[in-house]
């Protein structure tokens, strides 16, 4: 397989961040990268173009530092409770995901996209506290708490449940009857 070298401009999620120098397939290259305008070849005359864009990663990243720094202090301010409806025993209709949580966070002006947020074991389909995990930057993981309560009052499960009667059943075969075969008449 053919790779090649290629200069990002942009910063691709698992490849690199902009300005980085990446080894890829050349079939990515040539009908991803290049077209969309996210990598360029790697060559001499775009060098001060990388120097350039590593400069401005430079404060690309800071500024998101600072930024995270901000939302983890306002993330500490807020206390998030999800009201759901409940059916008997305080069973839960649905479930509690990542994509309710940051709108509830955006409700509190904290935008975090979904993708960010991480449920230890799946969706939430439970009443009481839980925790979920922000990554806000790459050094940066915030543990979010948030409660889950009953819409409504939470009735007790019905323990009557109509008693299921006993059958007997048998295993005698021989009340079954069988019809002999009916022999081929002969002409």
């Amino acid at each position: 397989m053919a790779f090649t070298e290629v200069l990002l401009i942009k910063p691709v999620d698992g490849l690199g961040a902009e300005g980085e120098q990446v080894r890829v397939r050349a079939g990515f290259a040539r009908n991803f990268l290049l077209p969309q305008g996210i990598a360029l070849p790697v060559n001499r005359s775009n060098t001060k173009y990388v120097e350039a864009l590593k400069k401005a990663r430079e404060a690309r990243e800071a500024r998101d530092l600072d930024t995270a720094n901000t939302v983890v202090a306002k993330l500490a301010a807020v206390k998030l409770v999800f009201a759901v409806k409940t059916g008997d025993g305080g069973k839960m209709f649905g479930a509690i995901s990542t994509a309710e949580i940051s709108a509830k966070l955006a409700e509190h002006g904290i935008e975090i996209e979904r993708k960010r947020i991480h449920l230890g074991q799946g969706p939430v389909k439970l009443l009481g506290k839980h925790t979920s995990s922000i990554r806000l930057h790459g050094t940066i993981m915030v543990e979010q708490e948030f409660e889950v309560v009953s819409e409504n009052p939470i009735e007790p499960a019905a323990e009557d449940a109509p008693e299921v009667e006993e059958r007997e059943f048998r295993d005698d075969k021989s009340k079954k009857s069988r019809k002999p075969r009916k022999e081929k008449e002969a002409k």
